[in-house]
């Protein structure tokens, strides 16, 4: 090799190791991987909880630190405050919907080591035209008349008991004379 072509592999070599190492996506930065309920979807049954998940394990000591907040059409909070922090998802819960319209969440959770993850999504709730408890109501059932067994039922399990009584006999006997043959 000659001088000027070990330069230019010498020169490529730490340029793609200047890439490879100091690119922030390749550093492990944290990125919102799945929401719960989906962003931008339409639901129609009040959730209990909001979820956000992240590609880094969230830092569970920084509770205080850790901000989920989920607002109605009006703009007035739905969650309940509070943050529980599981690995790589944090959830906050929901008080019951009852406003139909864009619900939009913000959020800002801590990874060890790294940037906040910090976002807002939304999602659409349909509420029922008619919130109201379903209360369960007994229902009847019928008794169940035990089977009844008929006359010619009986008489074909007695016809079985008796063939299997002259098959055991024959086989018996069948038995004793190839015995005795020996």
């Amino acid at each position: 090799m000659t001088k000027v072509n070990l330069r230019f592999s010498i020169a490529t070599m730490l340029l793609s190791f200047g890439f490879l190492c100091l690119n922030p996506f390749s550093a492990g930065a944290n990125t919102l991987v799945s929401t719960s309920p989906i962003s931008g979807s339409t639901i129609s049954v009040s959730p209990t909880n909001v979820t956000i998940t992240g590609q880094l394990p969230l830092l569970a000591d920084a509770v205080d630190a850790n901000v989920i907040t989920v607002k109605d059409p009006n703009g007035d909070r739905v969650d309940d405050g509070t943050i529980s922090i599981s690995d790589l998802s944090a959830s906050v819960g929901v008080k019951s919907l009852v406003v139909t319209g864009m619900y939009r969440v913000s959020y800002s959770l801590l990874s060890e080591g790294d940037e906040p993850l910090v976002g807002e999504f939304s999602f659409k709730y349909l509420a029922p035209s008619n919130i109201a408890p379903i209360e369960p109501s007994p229902e009847p059932t019928q008794s169940q008349s035990p089977a009844s067994s008929s006359w010619a039922t009986n008489v074909f399990v007695i016809l079985l008991l008796f063939g299997a009584v002259i098959v055991t006999i024959g086989l018996s006997l069948y038995a004793r004379k190839l015995f005795s043959e020996r």
